[in-house]
């Protein structure tokens, strides 16, 4: 008997947001965050992949620091984009 394994839900802020075109997703768990964001950028194009590539990632409220670390399952993944501020 095999078990499913909780997905990982994917937040999107500012300009992450506007690039994949919504505000979250579910996302199949077993993988790292390198793994997610490849997968990220096929679903939704280059204009996320930008964002995806300076973009900062907290893994359940924490920064992550090791993207090839496995991601635990029903994680809740922030892609948060530079802001700007002043």
């Amino acid at each position: 008997m095999s078990m499913e394994l909780t997905p990982l839900t994917v937040r999107y802020f500012a300009g992450a947001r506007a690039a994949a075109g919504r505000t979250e997703e579910a996302m199949p768990a077993g993988r790292s965050l390198d793994d997610l964001t490849v997968e990220l950028t096929q679903r939704h194009g280059d204009r996320l992949a930008g964002v995806l590539r300076v973009a900062s990632f907290l893994v359940n409220g924490v920064t992550c620091h090791d993207r090839q670390a496995p991601l635990p399952a029903g994680a809740t993944i922030d892609v948060l984009p530079p802001f700007a501020g002043g």
